[in-house]
C-alpha cells in the first residue's frame, strides 16, 4: 500500500478530476470560452492536479513511471499560473477533452493498489 501522503495527493488529483468532469459534463467549447466562472474554475482544478503531482513525485518520483504525461501535467500547472495571460482556451478544453480521462483511470488505479 502506498504511503499515507501519497495517496493524499492521489486522492487530491482524484477529486479534482471529478470536479473538472462535473463542471463540463454537458458543456461546449463554446460554453467554455464564454464563461469566465466556469474557465476560472476548470483552470483551478488543473492547477491543483499540477500542483498534487508535483509534491508527490517530490516524495516519491518512481510513480512517474505510472502516470501518463508527468512532467507536461506540471509544466500545463505552471503555465496556468505563471503564463496566465496567454492561456489558448482551445488546448484547455483540449486537455479536458483527450487527456483527463486517461489520468482519471490512471489515478484510481493507483489509489486501487
Amino acid at each position: 500500500m502506498l504511503p499515507l501522503e501519497i495517496r493524499k495527493y492521489l486522492y487530491d488529483i482524484l477529486l479534482a478530476c471529478g470536479e473538472l468532469e462535473a463542471f463540463t459534463t454537458g458543456k461546449s467549447f463554446s460554453d467554455f470560452s464564454t464563461d469566465n466562472m466556469l474557465r476560472s474554475a476548470v483552470e483551478r482544478q488543473f492547477e491543483i492536479i499540477g500542483e498534487a503531482l508535483r509534491q508527490m513525485l517530490m516524495k516519491d518520483d518512481s510513480l512517474a513511471s505510472r502516470i501518463s504525461d508527468t512532467k507536461r501535467i506540471i509544466a500545463f500547472r505552471n503555465r496556468l499560473i505563471h503564463g496566465y495571460a496567454d492561456i489558448d482556451k482551445e488546448v484547455v478544453w483540449g486537455i479536458l477533452e483527450t487527456n483527463l480521462p486517461r489520468l482519471h483511470q490512471e489515478i484510481q488505479a493507483l489509489l486501487k493498489d
